[in-house]
C-alpha cells in the first residue's frame, strides 16, 4: 500500500506530560547493574582523594555494590553508613588501581617548571589520546611519562597550556556586581567555589544526559552480508526494512530554551545559533500568528519531559556540502526522551506523529516488508548508485515499497536533485502496520491557503542569509542578531553563547579537574554510575576522546559552595573509537551504548546523612526499561546481532563533489597534480566504481585539476565556497554530452553563498575537519588504473607482517628474476644488515636510485611506520605496494592462530639468523608474541582496508592450503596459554624482557614446550603450508601487475557493487549453439543462412532480455532481484532470422512459483547481427517479418533450456 499523501489537515492531538524526572530523588541505584558492566567503576573508583601518604577507599562491608572477580566495594544501603579506611601507597600505585587529583595532574594537566611545559589538548577538558600521542591515561600496569620543552610565551594558549593560561581561561572577565546571581556567578566562573569543593564520603554526583544522537554502531560483517541478512529477516517476517533520504547537512539538537542547543560536538557556536534561527523561523511558517505561543509551549514541553530534537540543518550559510540548498530548513531525524535510565528513541512513526502535532519536518521514508520489496530496493540502488539523482531514487522508491510516505520538506524543491545517499535499517516487523495507522491518526497539514490566512499580514522578518550578509564583521555578531531576530519567545537567554555578561562574567571553561571530581563522587543515581562506567572504560582502554566542561549557566542560581553544576561534552576523536566500544559492549553487556553528539549536565553536591539516607533507599527503585541492560539488546524484540542491522548507501554524484573535489582541493593545492590523481584513483578504487564510470571521472577530474590550477595559481580555493568554482565547470562539462550529463548528475542551480557565509572564526567544522569518507586523508602515490607506472618513478615494497612470514626469501627469489616486467633495477635492503635508521637509509637509497624498485626487507607492523613510507613516497615520487600474508584473522587481529602457529614453526628453523630470533633464542617464542600483538585490536577487514586506502594496492602472499585439516588441540592450546601468559607479563611488567620479571620461570617452561609441540606436529605443519614455488610466483604475478598498472585492489567484502544495466535469462552458449547446428542439420534453409556468418565464433553469450533501465524503468527492473539467481526453464519456439539478423523466439516458464514475464514486446534470443548493428535491432524482427523481409522457421515441439536468472 502506498501512502503520497503531500497535504492534508491537521487534527489536534492531546499529548500526555510525564512528570518531572529532574534531580536525583526517587532515581534508580546501584542494584540493577550487572557484575560484568560494574568491574571498571568497582576497580576504578575506589578513591576519592589523597591526603599526605594515605588515601581512602571503601570498605567491603555488604551493601549495594559493584561486583566484580576480587571486589566489592561501593554503595551504602538503607541505614548502613560508608567507613572510611586510610592506606599506605606507593607512587608506582598511581595510575593503576586509583584516580586521584595528583595523579590526574601528572597525567593529564600541564605543569610548567622554568622553561618547560606539557602538551595538551588546547580544549578544556580530559583528553583520551589514541597510541602515538602525548596526552592519555595510561592503562593498568603502565606508566605515563611526560616529556619536558622549552617554548616561547606566545606559545601559550595555543598548542601549550599552563597555570596562568588555565586561570585566565577559567577566570574569564569578572566584574563588581551585587545580589545573589552576581555573586554566584563571579564564585561559579572564577573558580572559588570549585577550587573550595573537596570530594570527601558526602559527595554525590549527578549525571543528566541533555542531548544525544543515535548511537553509532559500525557492522562487524560487509554491506554485502548485512544486505544478505536483512533480505533474511525480512523474508521471514521477523523484521521490515526502513529507509529514509540522507539530507546534505549538519547535525542539529535541540533540548529547549532551558536544556540547550548542539551541533555535533559542541555549543554555543555560529553552528547552534543558525540551528536555533532555523527552528524559530520553522515555527514561524507553519504558525503564523501562533508561532509565539506555540514555541513557548514547545520549549516548555521539551523541558518538562526532557526530550531533545535531532535534526538535520541544511544551509548555504555554513559553508558547502554537495549542492547548495535552495532553501535553509530542518528535517527531525530522531526524537529522544532523556529522563531516567538510557535514552529512549522514538520509532519513526511516533517521530511522525510528533512532528505532524507540533508541524515540523519530517523525512521521507519507505517500508519495505516482503521479500519482493525488500530485494527490489537494493537492486533500484545498485542501478542508480553512479547516477541517481533525488527525482529519480525518489520515483523508484515509490514504485518498489510497499509503504511510501513522503516528507514535508521536497528535497527536490529545497535542496535540489543532488542526493548524498539512503540510510536502510531494520525495525520491528509491526511497523508497517504501525505507520498505517499513524497516516490515519495523524494527517499532514492543511492545503497552503489555509496556512496564508496565517501569514497574512505577518512579518517574518529577515531571512536568515540576510542577516548573515547585514552582520560579517565577526561570529559574535552574527550570533547575536540571529539570536535577537528568532525572538525571546523561542531563545529567552545568550548563555550558551556568552555567559553571564550582566555580571560581566564570559569564559564557559570550567576547570580541567571537574571530571576527576565527578568520578570521586558517589553516584546518585543508576545513569550517574553508568556514566562513570563509560568514561573509566574509555580511560582504561585508551579511546581516542576528551571530555570537556563548561559552567552551567543556566543553572547559576541554584550555584553554592556545596552545590556545583556543570556541562560536559562528551567528544569521541574518530569512527575507530565507535568500533572498539562496540566490541567492549559484547564482553561487557551492561555498558550503555556510546553516542553521537552527546552532552550531560553534571551536579555535584554535598548531601547530608538524612539525603544520604534517602539517596540510599531509592536505589532500590529501578524501573524494568532501565534494568534493561542494553538500549539495543532485543530492540523490537530482534535478536542482538540484528538490532542494529543497518547501511548506508550514497550516490556518485554526491561524492564526486565532495570527496573527489572538495576533500581534494588541499591535496591539490599543497601537493600538486600528481599526488591529487593518486588520492582520487584511490577513492575510486576503493568504492568498486564501474570501468565505464572510472574512465569518465578520470577524464573530468584531470580537467578540473587543470581548471582549478590555472584559475588559482597558488591561492587554495577555500572547501566551504568550493561550488562557486565547481558548480560552473560541472554545468559546462555537463553540457558536452549525455554521458557527462549522466555523470554530473544535475548542474546549473548555484546559489552565490559568498555574500551571506556565516563567520566561523578558526577555520573549524561543527564537526571538527572535514570528514573524508574511509579515512583517506593521506596522499601517497599509487599507479595510475592505466598505463604503467613511468619509468622516472620508483616502487617501494613493503611488508606489513610477523617474522617468519618469508619476507627475506621473496626479496631473495625476487632479486634472482628478471625483475618486474620492466627495465627498472630491483634492490632489496635487509634490515638486520643495516645500522642506524632503517627507513632513512630506505629514503637515502630511493634518493639515489629515483627509478628503482626497492624491496624493504623489514617488518612495518604499525601505522607509524606506513606513515613515514607514505612520507617518502611524497617526497621521491614513488609509489608503495604493501606485500601481507594471506590469514583469515580474527575479529581483533588481522593473523588467525593457524598462522601464528607457522610463522613461528618457521622461525624455529632458523639457523645464524642476523637478527638472533631463531630456536637458540632463549625468548624466541615471547618475541613473536610481541609482534603479534602489536596488531592488536585491529580485524583482518581494517587491516587490510588501512592499507588499500593508504597505498591503493595490496599483494597478498599465498600461506595456509584452503583445504587444510583443522589446527591440533596440543598447538593450539600451547599457543592460547602464551598469549594469556604475554597478557599478565605486560600488564605487570610493561615491556621488560620475559627472561626477567615475576613470570620468568613460567617464561622458559613455555618456551620449551613451545617448541617440543611444534616439531611434535612437524609433519602437520608442512602440510598445510603453500608450497614455496607457488607463492613466489603468485606474488611476484601480482607485483608486475601493480608495476603495469594492472592491479585490481583485492575486495575486503564479497558485495559486488556497481550500476544495473538489465536484467535477463542467461542461456548455456553451448547449447543454444548446439541446438542451431541441429536445426541447420535438418533444414537446408537454415543450413544456408548459417554456412557463412561464422555464428559459433561471434556467438559469446545467448540471454532473454527482461528488462533494461533506460527502456523500461529502474522499478520494472528491480523487480526481478526476488528471482536473482534462479533457475527459469525457456522454451525455444522459432528462429527468425532478415539479411542482417538472427535470433531465437523464446518463451519464459516460472521462478519460484511466478512466472517470468519479459518487459520487451517480443522475448527473444539474439544469436546475430550484421557488421554495425547493435543486438538490441533483432527486436526488429517481427516488424520485418510481417513486412516479408525475414523468415520464421517454427520449431515444433519447442526446445527447453534452463537458464538462470541475473542483472547485468
Amino acid at each position: 500500500m502506498s501512502y503520497n499523501q503531500r497535504r492534508g489537515g491537521y487534527r489536534e492531538q492531546r499529548w500526555k506530560e510525564k512528570p518531572n524526572n529532574d534531580g536525583f530523588s526517587g532515581s534508580p541505584a546501584m542494584e540493577g547493574i550487572s557484575a560484568a558492566a560494574a568491574e571498571t567503576v568497582t576497580n576504578r573508583l575506589n578513591i576519592p582523594s589523597i591526603t599526605g601518604n594515605s588515601t581512602y577507599y571503601y570498605d567491603s562491608a555488604p551493601g549495594i555494590q559493584f561486583r566484580s572477580a576480587g571486589t566489592a566495594n561501593y554503595f551504602p544501603v538503607h541505614g548502613q553508613n560508608a567507613t572510611w579506611k586510610p592506606r599506605s601507597y606507593k607512587e608506582e600505585e598511581i595510575g593503576k588501581a586509583y584516580f586521584d587529583h595528583r595523579a590526574v595532574q601528572e597525567r593529564v594537566m600541564p605543569s610548567i617548571t622554568g622553561n618547560s611545559t606539557y602538551y595538551y589538548d588546547s580544549a578544556p577538558g580530559i583528553q583520551f589520546r589514541s597510541a602515538g600521542t602525548a596526552n592519555y591515561f595510561p592503562v593498568h600496569g603502565q606508566n605515563a611519562t611526560w616529556k619536558p620543552r622549552s617554548y616561547k610565551e606566545e606559545e601559550i594558549g595555543k598548542a601549550c597550556f599552563d597555570h596562568r593560561a588555565v586561570q585566565e581561561r577559567v577566570n574569564g572577565a569578572q566584574k563588581a556586581s551585587v545580589g545573589k546571581s552576581s555573586v554566584a556567578s563571579s564564585n561559579f566562573s572564577g573558580g572559588n567555589m570549585f577550587e573550595n569543593f573537596k570530594v570527601d564520603n558526602s559527595t554525590y554526583s549527578v549525571a543528566q544526559i541533555r542531548a544525544t544522537f543515535y548511537p553509532k554502531f559500525e557492522n562487524d560483517k560487509s554491506d554485502q552480508e548485512v544486505r544478505t541478512r536483512m533480505i533474511e529477516m525480512v523474508s521471514k517476517g521477523l523484521a521490515t526494512m526502513e529507509v529514509s533520504l540522507k539530507h546534505s547537512g549538519f547535525l542539529f539538537m535541540y533540548a529547549g530554551h532551558q536544556g540547550g542547543a548542539y551541533a555535533k560536538n559542541s555549543y554555543g557556536n555560529i553552528y547552534t545559533a543558525v540551528g536555533v534561527f532555523v527552528l524559530g523561523q520553522t515555527f514561524c511558517d507553519a504558525w503564523g500568528t501562533q508561532a509565539s505561543k506555540k514555541q513557548q509551549e514547545f520549549n516548555d514541553f521539551l523541558e518538562l519531559n526532557h526530550m531533545c530534537i535531532s535534526m538535520e540543518l541544511v544551509t548555504a550559510v555554513l559553508g558547502d556540502h554537495g549542492q547548495r540548498p535552495l532553501e535553509d530548513y530542518v528535517v527531525v531525524t530522531a526524537i529522544t526522551e532523556l529522563g531516567k535510565g538510557k535514552p529512549k528513541f522514538y520509532s519513526t512513526p511516533d517521530i511522525i506523529a510528533f512532528c505532524r502535532k507540533w508541524r515540523l519536518p519530517t523525512n521521507d521514508v519507505w517500508l519495505f516488508s516482503t521479500r519482493k520489496s525488500v530485494t527490489s530496493f537494493f537492486a533500484a540502488y545498485d542501478a542508480l548508485c553512479e547516477e541517481g539523482t533525488a527525482t529519480t531514487v525518489c520515483k523508484a522508491l515509490d514504485e518498489v515499497a510497499d509503504v511510501s510516505v513522503p516528507g514535508s520538506k521536497d528535497h527536490i524543491k529545497v535542496q535540489g536533485e543532488i542526493l548524498e545517499g539512503l540510510v536502510a535499517r531494520i525495525v520491528n516487523h509491526e511497523s508497517s502496520k504501525h505507520m498505517e495507522q499513524v497516516l490515519k491518526d495523524y494527517p499532514p497539514p492543511p492545503l497552503e491557503g489555509g496556512m496564508l490566512i496565517l501569514l497574512d499580514g505577518l512579518d517574518l522578518g529577515p531571512s536568515l542569509r540576510e542577516i548573515c550578509a547585514a552582520n560579517r564583521s565577526d561570529e559574535k555578531q552574527q550570533i547575536k542578531a540571529l539570536l535577537r531576530s528568532v525572538g525571546t519567545s523561542f531563545c529567552p537567554n545568550y548563555l550558551d553563547w556568552f555567559g553571564n555578561e550582566a555580571s560581566g562574567v564570559h569564559s564557559r571553561h570550567a576547570d580541567w579537574s571537574v571530571v576527576t571530581k565527578f568520578l570521586q563522587a558517589h553516584p546518585a543515581d543508576f545513569s550517574t554510575a553508568k556514566f562513570q562506567e563509560m568514561i573509566l572504560l574509555m580511560s582504561e582502554k585508551g579511546f581516542p576522546a576528551a571530555f570537556k566542561c563548561f559552567h552551567n549557566f543556566h543553572k547559576i542560581d541554584s550555584v553554592s559552595s556545596d552545590n556545583l553544576h556543570f556541562k560536559m561534552v562528551v567528544h569521541v576523536h574518530g569512527d575507530l573509537a565507535f568500533q572498539r566500544y562496540h566490541k567492549e559492549m559484547r564482553y561487557k553487556p551492561g555498558l550503555w551504548p556510546l553516542y553521537q553528539g552527546f552532552f550531560i549536565d553534571i551536579n555535584l553536591f554535598k548531601a547530608s546523612k538524612e539525603k544520604a539516607f534517602e539517596i540510599s533507599r531509592n536505589s532500590y527503585d529501578i524501573p524494568e526499561h532501565v534494568k534493561d541492560t542494553n538500549m539495543t539488546s532485543g530492540k523490537d524484540g530482534l535478536a542482538d546481532e540484528d538490532a542494529d542491522l543497518m547501511v548506508k548507501l550514497k550516490f556518485l554524484t554526491y561524492k564526486l563533489r565532495t570527496f573527489l573535489i572538495r576533500n581534494g582541493l588541499s591535496i591539490l593545492f599543497q601537493e600538486g597534480p600528481f599526488a591529487y590523481k593518486a588520492y582520487y584513483l584511490r577513492q575510486i578504487k576503493i568504492w568498486n566504481t564501474s570501468a565505464a564510470k572510472q574512465g569518465q571521472l578520470i577524464r573530468m577530474l584531470d580537467e578540473w585539476a587543470i581548471h582549478i590550477l590555472k584559475k588559482y595559481g597558488r591561492r587554495q580555493l577555500s572547501p566551504s565556497i568550493y561550488l562557486s568554482e565547481a558548480e560552473p565547470f560541472l554545468e559546462q562539462y555537463a553540457k558536452r554530452s549525455p554521458e557527462n550529463q549522466a555523470l554530473i548528475g544535475s548542474a546549473g542551480t548555484l546559489v552565490r553563498a559568498e555574500d551571506f557565509l556565516a563567520n566561523v572564526e578558526g577555520d573549524r567544522d561543527e564537526e571538527g575537519v572535514l570528514e573524508i569518507e574511509n579515512g583517506v586523508a593521506s596522499s601517497s602515490p599509487i599507479p595510475s588504473v592505466k598505463g604503467a607506472i613511468p619509468k622516472t618513478e620508483g616502487l617501494i615494497v613493503f611488508f606489513p607482517g610477523i617474522p617468519g612470514s618469508g619476507k627475506s626469501a621473496l626479496c631473495q627469489e625476487i632479486v634472482s628474476t628478471a625483475g618486474l616486467g620492466d627495465d627498472r633495477p630491483v634492490h632489496s635492503l635487509m634490515s638486520d644488515h643495516i645500522k642506524g635508521k632503517y627507513w632513512q637509509k630506505v629514503a637515502d637509497e630511493c634518493r639515489r636510485r629515483p627509478c628503482s624498485i626497492m624491496l624493504a626487507d623489514k617488518n612495518a607492523p604499525n601505522e607509524e611506520v606506513w606513515r613515514q613510507i607514505e612520507d617518502l613516497c611524497r617526497t621521491t615520487k614513488a609509489s608503495a605496494v604493501p606485500v601481507v600474508p594471506d590469514s583469515e584473522g580474527t575479529e581483533t587481529n588481522p593473523f588467525s592462530i593457524d598462522a601464528l602457529a607457522i610463522f613461528i614453526f618457521r622461525v624455529f628453523h632458523r639457523v645464524n639468523h642476523p637478527g638472533n630470533l631463531e630456536l637458540a633464542s632463549p625468548n624466541a617464542g615471547y618475541v613473536m608474541l610481541m609482534f603479534y600483538h602489536i596488531y592488536e585490536v585491529k580485524s583482518r577487514k581494517a587491516f587490510e582496508t588501512e592499507l588499500i586506502e593508504r597505498f591503493g594496492s595490496l599483494v597478498k602472499i599465498p600461506l595456509l592450503k584452503s583445504d587444510r585439516d583443522p589446527l591440533p588441540d596440543s598447538i593450539k592450546s600451547i599457543l592460547v596459554e602464551g598469549i594469556n601468559l604475554y597478557g599478565l607479563h605486560t600488564n605487570k611488567h610493561g615491556s621488560l624482557d620475559s627472561t626477567k620479571g615475576t613470570y620468568a620461570r613460567d617464561w622458559a617452561r613455555w618456551e620449551k614446550q613451545l617448541r617440543d609441540t611444534l616439531f611434535a606436529n612437524s609433519k602437520y605443519l608442512y602440510s598445510i603450508q603453500v608450497p614455496f614455488q607457488i607463492v613466489v610466483t603468485q606474488v611476484v604475478e601480482q607485483l608486475r601487475s601493480v608495476a603495469k598498472g594492472e592491479c585490481k585492489i583485492p575486495s575486503t567484502e564479497k558485495r559486488k557493487f556497481g550500476t544495473i544495466v538489465f536484467a535477463a535469462v542467461s542461456l548455456p552458449v553451448t547449447e543454444i549453439q548446439g541446438l542451431l547446428d541441429n536445426l541447420a542439420e535438418k533444414n537446408p534453409t537454415i543450413e544456408s543462412f548459417v554456412k557463412d556468418k561464422n555464428i559459433k565464433n561471434s556467438l559469446n553469450q545467448a540471454h532473454v532480455t527482461l528488462a533494461d533501465k533506460r527502456s523500461h524503468g529502474v522499478a520494472a527492473l528491480a523487480n526481478y532481484a526476488s528471482f536473482i539467481n534462479h533457475k527459469v526453464p525457456t522454451d525455444i519456439t522459432a528462429l527468425l532470422f532478415s539479411d542482417e539478423l538472427a535470433a531465437f523466439e523464446a518463451q519464459l516458464s516460472s521462478a519460484g512459483g511466478e512466472k517470468i514475464t519479459s518487459k520487451n514486446e517480443w522475448p527473444h534470443v539474439t544469436l546475430w547481427t550484421g557488421e554495425g548493428l547493435g543486438a538490441e535491432e533483432a527486436n526488429t524482427l517481427p516488424q520485418l517479418l510481417s513486412e516479408g523481409r525475414a523468415t520464421r522457421i517454427e520449431i515444433n515441439p519447442p526446445i527447453t533450456v534452463t537458464g538462470v536468472l541475473k542483472f547485468y
